[in-house]
């Protein structure tokens, strides 16, 4: 039988498996123990929502509106102070129920727990913003400290561990399995704060890594972390500063990593790959810049910083940056692009059938920092975007910008003496920096401002 412990000390043990069977919410009572226990059930207060409001579409998304106000649901158990859960198996059918909660200034363990979550939300938004029927959800300034167990969600509307406000979860060596509709594997919202190590996460219909409105800060270092879903369901989907490093990231019919607004995710060491299937209208892609204009994510520069390790694209061009302004750094990366596109990347606007700002002004404008790094693939800039290009520190581009002769609204190159750009077709830029003898134009031609340049 498991045991559940408090300031190191066992209290009491738990007679086996804890189920919800109804409507928690009005459970107020512990859980049967062999003496006295820790264990309690309780609702979750709720108080005034972050600002934001409805708008475009996210992919795979919600509709971006919201209660308006914190909705994080109940709680089957409510963890107090001090608390160690050790081992044992803990479920919840209830609707709009977590299984465990962290609240208030509550400092918490669980260690080794089996955790099953079923039971739907009532509100994805919700779900998405305040973590209403997470598996295991924490709120305002708690910490958890989760070693170990696992978590398996199946319920509409049910990440498998949350922090929301400013609360903190150290998780590592977990299993996490979600299977329900609108539900990701670990999320950080609303600045919540989450450092994650060695999981391994299988999500069907979101992102295994995620953050939703208001951000936060999350950390991950190794472990695999997949997903099964198809547009909307990436590795990674970033409203916050999320670095990852030292991971496998794997989306089986997604693009494999999105970031929103203004907002960061920096790869560092990791193997990631994406299969972008259908995408209706839009740009099939491996990796998103945008602004979905949802209210999710503050306007600003989308950052995305690759160190070393492998991203392969399966479907669709490399990069994708639309309605938003974006840094993308690459330093030692290896990239694979797939044979059905050969845009390494491709700054555009889009139809706003999502929602994506108005057409005619919801191009990007971007810059591209390639340092230590050899990329070959074609890059593009529409009419109404604008991109920047700096190929320094002893990197080596092989591709065409704009071979169709398209004039950006702004399109600059600087190429330092370390490094090399080589044409594999005509090229059409509106400003060139650096010396023409680091371009290799064979039987190619650059052309800057629409003249050819010559050495």
């Amino acid at each position: 039988m498991p045991a559940i412990t408090r300031f190191g000390v066992i209290v009491g043990a738990a007679t086996g498996l804890f189920s919800c069977l109804g409507n928690c919410q009005s459970l107020t009572t512990t859980p049967t123990l062999a003496s006295t226990g820790t264990l309690t059930r309780s609702g979750v207060p709720t108080g005034a929502a972050p600002s934001g409001g409805p708008g475009g579409t996210p992919p795979g998304g919600g509709t971006g509106g919201g209660s308006g106000t914190v909705n994080s649901g109940t709680g089957l158990y409510v963890l107090t102070d001090d608390q160690v859960v050790s081992g044992g198996s803990y479920s919840c059918e209830a609707n709009d129920t977590s299984v465990f909660i962290a609240n208030g200034t509550v400092s918490a363990t669980l260690i080794d727990v089996t955790v099953v979550k079923s039971g739907d939300t009532s509100s994805d938004d919700d779900s998405s913003f305040y973590g209403l029927n997470a598996g295991i959800l924490a709120i305002d300034q708690a910490v958890l400290n989760i070693t170990g167990g696992s978590v398996q969600d199946t319920g509409e509307g049910s990440d498998g561990v949350f922090a929301y406000g400013d609360s903190t979860i150290y998780i590592s060596g977990t299993r996490i399995n979600v299977t329900g509709g609108n539900s990701g594997g670990i999320e950080a919202a609303g600045g919540g704060t989450m450092y994650a190590s060695n999981l391994i996460i299988d999500a069907n219909n979101k992102a295994a890594i995620r953050s939703d409105r208001g951000g936060g800060f999350m950390v991950v270092d190794g472990g695999e972390y997949r997903t099964s879903g198809a547009q909307g369901a990436p590795a990674v989907y970033s409203t916050a500063n999320i670095t990852v490093k030292n991971a496998i990231l794997t989306a089986a019919g997604s693009e494999a990593l999105v970031i929103e607004g203004l907002n960061e995710l920096t790869i560092t060491n990791c193997t990631v790959s994406g299969n972008m299937g259908v995408s209706g209208t839009q740009e099939l892609h491996n990796v998103m810049l945008y602004q979905s204009m949802s209210g999710d994510a503050e306007d600003g520069t989308s950052e995305f910083t690759m160190i070393g390790g492998s991203l392969e694209s399966l479907s669709g061009c490399m990069f994708y940056i639309t309605n938003t302004a974006a840094i993308v750094t690459l330093s030692g990366a290896e990239l694979t692009l797939s044979g059905d596109s050969s845009y390494l990347f491709n700054v555009s606007g889009n139809d706003a059938s999502n929602g994506w700002g108005s057409v005619g002004s919801n191009g990007g404008n971007a810059t591209l920092n390639l340092s230590g790094q050899t990329v070959a693939g074609d890059i593009y800039a529409d009419p109404i975007s604008i991109l920047n290009i700096d190929i320094a520190d002893s990197s080596a581009l092989t591709g065409a910008i704009n071979p169709d002769g398209t004039t950006a609204a702004g399109l600059a190159v600087t190429i330092d003496s370390t490094s090399t750009w080589v044409l594999n077709a005509d090229s059409y830029v509106t400003s060139f920096t650096g010396s023409l003898d680091n371009v290799e134009q064979g039987s190619y031609t650059l052309f800057v401002n629409n003249t050819a340049a010559s050495a």
